[in-house]
């Protein structure tokens, strides 16, 4: 069974952070710290939860500065509730509407993501 690392992108406070489930979070995270670490895994497997629920596992084809997704060879992870996405092939999700995306843990340095993380908060801070 592959663990999976959740990317929360949103801006979290440090109390939140330590109080949070997320596996991976980073406070106060740059959008264009996101982009750079999601542009570097197009072509893996990921699963995008939305904030209406839906989660839709794909490839991930491409990743914007605004961290717009564009998925390919798409499923629904509850095509029960969503039998209308059974057709749809690839699709492209609006940054803003994303609340998680999980990631296969092996395809992730935890630790130079967070070291990254802490050095661009810090340059923020100065």
């Amino acid at each position: 069974m592959t663990s999976i690392i959740r990317v929360c992108a949103r801006r979290l406070t440090d109390s939140q952070c330590r109080n949070s489930h997320h596996s991976a979070c980073f406070s106060p995270p740059s959008t264009q710290l996101f982009y750079s670490f999601f542009k570097s895994l197009v072509g893996k497997d990921v699963v995008v939860e939305l904030k209406n629920d839906l989660s839709i596992c794909g490839t991930l084809h491409s990743v914007d500065q605004y961290l717009n997704i564009k998925l390919t060879d798409i499923s629904v992870t509850d095509p029960e509730k969503y039998p209308h996405m059974l057709s749809v092939k690839n699709c492209f999700i609006r940054g803003s509407v994303v609340r998680y995306v999980q990631l296969p843990a092996d395809e992730v340095d935890t630790q130079l993501l967070q070291d990254a993380a802490r050095k661009e908060a810090m340059q923020q801070k100065q």
